[in-house]
C-alpha cells in the first residue's frame, strides 16, 4: 500500500512543477479596447498610411477639352508623319498644267507631205506626253475613218486606201484632256509595213492637223 502511494507522489511532482512554469511571473495589464482622448472621444489610433503610387496628379480640364482648347491626350506625343510622306507620283497621270509649248490657243497645224505608191497606208497615233484623256477624230479624203480615238500610251489607228494624186489625212482634236493642249505622235506605215513618216502635233480643242500623202 505504501509503495503505491509513493509511486503516485512521484508521478504528480513533475506535473506540479510544469503547471507552476505556465503561471506568468508578472501580472497581465488589461486596458480598454478604445481609449478616450482628452476631449472624451474615442481614440481610434493612427490611420493606416498607404503610399501614393501616383505622385503627379494630371491636371485635366474636361470642359476645356470639350471646347477644343486643351484636348485630352490619351497617347504620348510623337512626331507622326502624314500618310503618303515622301511618296512619288507617276508623272504619266499628268498635272493639270499646260504641256510643252504652252500658249492660250493652238491653231490648225500643217504636218507636211509624204509620198507612197502602195495600195494603202497605216496611220497610228498615241499621246507622247501625259496620258490625260486626249481624243481625236480621223478623216481620210473628207470621210470619217474613226469618229473618236482615245489617245493612250500605246499606238492606235486606222488603215486608209490611197487614191492617185493627193490624199488628205485630217486629225481633229475633240478635247484637250485634263492637261492642255491635245498632244500626239503620229506614225505612217506603207503597205509593206515600213514607216515612211513620223511627226507630232499640239492642238487646242477644235483645231486640226493635216497631212498630205501623194500617190503617183
Amino acid at each position: 500500500m505504501n509503495s503505491k502511494i509513493t509511486f503516485l507522489v512521484l508521478l504528480l511532482i513533475p506535473l506540479f512543477i510544469w503547471a507552476q512554469e505556465d503561471i506568468p511571473s508578472k501580472p497581465l495589464k488589461i486596458e480598454a479596447a478604445n481609449k478616450l482622448d482628452e476631449k472624451g472621444k474615442t481614440d481610434k489610433g493612427r490611420a493606416l498610411r498607404i503610399p501614393d503610387v501616383i505622385k503627379d496628379n494630371p491636371e485635366i480640364n474636361f470642359k476645356d477639352s470639350l471646347m477644343g482648347r486643351k484636348p485630352v491626350k490619351m497617347l504620348p506625343e510623337k512626331k507622326l508623319l502624314q500618310a503618303g510622306h515622301k511618296m512619288k507620283i507617276d508623272p504619266k497621270v499628268g498635272p493639270r498644267t499646260a504641256k510643252e509649248g504652252s500658249k492660250d490657243h493652238f491653231p490648225d497645224q500643217n504636218l507636211g507631205e509624204v509620198k507612197s505608191n502602195g495600195k494603202f497606208v497605216g496611220i497610228v497615233c498615241r499621246d507622247h506626253e501625259y496620258v490625260d484623256g486626249d481624243r481625236v477624230k480621223i478623216y481620210v479624203n473628207g470621210r470619217v475613218a474613226d469618229p473618236n480615238i482615245l489617245l493612250t500610251g500605246a499606238f492606235k489607228g486606222v488603215n486608209a486606201d490611197l487614191e492617185k494624186g493627193f490624199n488628205q489625212l485630217v486629225f481633229e482634236a475633240l478635247n484637250e484632256g485634263s492637261s492642255s493642249p491635245n498632244t500626239a505622235q503620229i506614225d505612217v506605215y506603207d503597205d509593206q509595213g515600213q514607216m515612211i513618216y513620223s511627226n507630232k502635233w499640239l492642238l487646242s480643242a477644235g483645231s486640226k492637223a493635216s497631212l498630205i500623202i501623194t500617190k503617183e
